[in-house]
């Protein structure tokens, strides 16, 4: 009976793993070609001189309401020089950023028929942090600055649970975040539930379309926040249902559990340990149990409300 078991086991982790290769080998197959258009490296080679063909060729990046001589103050700018210097360090071709985009964009076509590759230009943005990833129309345009390395001198001034996601391999988790809120129903009720499902089904789309990148990653935690949550995932539950929060309006919520802190906000003695977003955290779960529990696939997922999704999840906290 136990090699048999043993054999059923290993027959269904086959036929499991098997059929992953085979949506992968699907995927591969997907052609796509990203062009990546280095802005950064035209302004930082650009001159005064030369400022009006760099509009011509770039007018989406020179708005007409500032004067020229804005452009010339920063082409000349010592601290700007610095920054363009330490991107093209760490990204000295534009073959890095297409060994992130091109699998990524091709697990969304997989998933989303209907994407369209955008042109990819990246750029620097003075370290807008709030805005690493803008898509605009068919343009993706990447804050190369953004992304140079959790502990980069030019980062000194930010906050560590900002800081922490300013590193290259964020960049795919990044890109992945601005596509999902294209595709995810935007919920029609206030409550806590609706809001962590709505970023569950966010995070679980990174599930899907970032296969090699690690769970704390996809959320922006470091690996151990992420060990945090998992090791606390039962007490966390346990709070939100004895203080009744699921079914609350109460706007504080999201700043407690859902926005990016240094940490997550129970009012108790484990806050400081904690990671901030917990509440994410917990929606990717009930997300996640609900796609494991039912029959369904991840089109209809994206329009399911949170309340039929938490009901039809099953979810149970790990123990």
């Amino acid at each position: 009976m136990i090699k048999y078991l043993i054999a059923i086991f290993f027959g269904v982790l086959f036929f499991s793993c098997n059929s992953k290769s085979e949506v992968e080998k699907e995927i591969e197959k997907i052609p796509m070609n990203v062009e990546v258009i280095r802005f950064d490296k035209a302004f930082a080679a650009a001159s005064p001189e030369n400022l009006p063909k760099l509009k011509k060729e770039f007018p989406a990046f020179f708005p007409e309401k500032y004067h020229d001589s804005i452009w010339v103050q920063k082409l000349t700018d010592t601290l700007q020089n610095q920054l363009e210097q330490e991107v093209l360090k760490q990204f000295p071709n534009e073959g890095d950023l297409k060994e992130i985009l091109e699998p990524l964009f091709q697990h969304i076509k997989y998933y989303f028929p209907k994407f369209t590759t955008p042109v990819v230009v990246a750029a620097t943005s003075d370290v807008d942090y709030r805005n690493k990833v803008i898509l605009a129309d068919s343009m993706l345009v990447i804050g190369l600055d953004n992304y140079l390395g959790s502990d980069h001198k030019f980062y000194q001034g930010i906050d560590k649970y900002i800081a922490k996601e300013m590193k290259p391999s964020q960049i795919g988790p990044d890109v992945a975040e601005i596509y999902a809120r294209q595709h995810i129903k935007i919920p029609n009720k206030r409550t806590f539930l609706a809001q962590i499902v709505y970023f569950g089904k966010e995070l679980y789309l990174k599930d899907l379309w970032l296969p090699n990148t690690t769970d704390a990653a996809k959320i922006g935690y470091t690996e151990e926040e992420y060990i945090w949550a998992e090791e606390n995932e039962e007490y966390m539950w346990r709070y939100f249902i004895e203080k009744e929060l699921l079914y609350s309006t109460d706007p504080k919520l999201a700043a407690r559990f859902v926005s990016p802190a240094p940490f997550s906000k129970f009012y108790l003695e484990i806050d400081n340990e904690s990671p901030g977003m917990l509440g994410k955290y917990l929606g990717w779960k009930i997300v996640r149990a609900y796609m494991k529990n039912n029959d369904t696939n991840v089109q209809q997922l994206m329009v399911t409300n949170a309340d039929e999704i938490f009901t039809n999840s099953k979810y149970k906290p790990k123990k």
